[in-house]
């Protein structure tokens, strides 16, 4: 049995270096589970040269945010679906269920 996660963190194509010194992520940005070698979409890190940001929180990733997205040209739509975040940021509910 698995141990309740969190948020995912982000692993991106590219990277910059904010005012403070940090590494943050750009380019194409994936949602990523610590202690995995792959995405939540299904890409192998390695293999796609993709590097892990663990600092930063997957929500972080999206452009209304404003948090670590300043760089970020592209947030994958699978990862954003997969880690229940759809697009409007929330997970998906039935509201009117069927007879």
């Amino acid at each position: 049995m698995m141990a309740a996660r969190g948020e995912p963190s982000v692993a991106a194509s590219d990277e910059w270096v904010d005012e403070n010194g940090i590494r943050m992520p750009a380019g194409d940005a994936h949602a990523w589970w610590q202690g995995t070698n792959q995405t939540l979409c299904g890409l192998a890190l390695s293999r796609s040269r993709l590097r892990r940001f663990a600092h930063v929180p997957w929500p972080d990733a999206f452009p209304e945010t404003g948090g670590a997205a300043e760089e970020i040209r592209r947030v994958c739509p699978k990862c954003r679906a997969a880690s229940g975040h759809g697009r409007s940021g929330r997970s998906w509910t039935r509201t009117d269920p069927r007879p």
